[in-house]
C-alpha cells in the first residue's frame, strides 16, 4: 500500500513537472494583444497540458529588456530588426516573418478626410497628428517613414513639417501606460489627445468597435507603408516555445491572426 502511495506521488510530481515543462512566456508587440490571445488559447486547447504567458507592449522596449536579461521564451516584435537585434546578440534563434500589417489614419469624429485628401490634411498646421514613439515602437518608425514617401511622392519639405509637428504619444520609455483593456488609440483620440493618429490598421478595426464615431481612413498605397513581424524562440527555451511558433505559421494559427486583420507574410 505505501509502494502505491509512493509510486502515485512520484507520477504526480512527474505530471506537475512536465506541466511546468510545456509553460511557455511569450513577449509581444501590443498590437498583437487580441490576436496572440486567441492564438495562444487555441494553441493550449490543441494540446492540454500547455499553458502560455502573455506579457505586452512596444517591441523596441521589449527587445532591450529581454537584452538587458529579463527572461522569456518567444518574442514576437511588430517589425522584423528587434528580433534579429536579439539573434545578433546571440540571445535568439533567427527570426521568422510570421503576419504583415499596414498604417491606416484614426479620426476623431468631426475629422473630414478622404484617402485622396488624407496627405493635404496631415500637412495643415492646424491638424495635430498622432503618432507612436519611434525606435522603442515600430509603429512611430512606420509612421515617420511614411513622412519620408510623401515627401519623395512630389511634397518637398512634407517630411520635416511632418516629423516636427508629430505628437508621439505612446510607445515610448516614459509614455503613459495604455489604459487597461482598452485600445489605446482609440481612447487617446476619443480623449481628444490628437486629431488623426496613424498607427496599424488592426489597431484601428479594435479601436473602431469600442468607440464606433470614431473615423477610419485609408491611406494611399503610393505612401504606406507595409509592417512585417517577426517571431523568434530566445536560447534555451523548451521544446513548446518552438512549437508554439510553427502554430502561429501554421494554417490554424494564420485563420487566427486573419480574423484578427493580419495578413500573411
Amino acid at each position: 500500500m505505501k509502494r502505491t502511495l509512493l509510486i502515485a506521488a512520484m507520477l504526480a510530481m512527474g505530471s506537475a513537472a512536465l506541466a511546468q515543462e510545456a509553460g511557455i512566456k511569450v513577449l509581444a508587440a501590443g498590437s498583437l494583444r487580441a490576436a496572440l490571445t486567441d492564438a495562444a488559447r487555441a494553441f493550449e486547447a490543441a494540446a492540454p497540458g500547455r499553458k502560455v504567458e502573455l506579457g505586452f507592449g512596444a517591441s523596441g522596449l521589449l527587445k532591450d529588456r529581454l537584452v538587458g536579461g529579463e527572461r522569456a521564451d518567444v518574442f514576437a516584435s511588430a517589425n522584423m530588426e528587434h528580433p534579429q537585434a536579439l539573434a545578433a546578440a546571440g540571445k535568439a534563434a533567427a527570426p521568422q516573418a510570421f503576419a504583415r500589417n499596414k498604417l491606416c489614419a484614426l479620426g476623431v469624429p468631426g475629422f473630414e478626410a478622404t484617402p485622396q485628401t488624407l496627405v493635404d490634411r496631415l500637412l495643415d498646421p492646424t491638424i495635430r497628428v498622432g503618432t507612436s514613439t519611434p525606435k522603442a515602437d515600430p509603429a512611430g518608425d512606420y509612421a515617420f517613414a511614411m513622412f519620408e514617401r510623401i515627401e519623395k511622392s512630389g511634397r518637398a519639405g512634407a517630411n520635416k513639417v511632418l516629423s516636427d509637428k508629430a505628437l508621439q504619444l505612446t510607445g515610448g520609455p516614459n509614455s503613459p501606460p495604455p489604459p487597461k483593456d482598452r485600445n489605446v488609440y482609440g481612447a487617446l483620440v476619443a480623449a481628444n489627445a490628437a486629431d488623426v493618429f496613424l498607427t496599424y490598421c488592426t489597431n484601428v478595426v479594435i479601436a473602431q468597435r469600442e468607440q464606433p464615431a470614431l473615423r477610419r481612413i485609408e491611406i494611399p498605397d503610393v505612401v504606406n507603408v507595409s509592417a512585417s513581424y517577426g517571431v523568434t524562440v530566445l536560447i534555451g527555451a523548451p521544446e513548446a516555445a518552438t512549437q508554439f511558433v510553427q502554430f502561429l505559421l501554421s494554417p490554424a494559427g494564420q485563420g487566427v491572426l486573419a480574423q484578427h486583420g493580419f495578413a500573411t507574410p
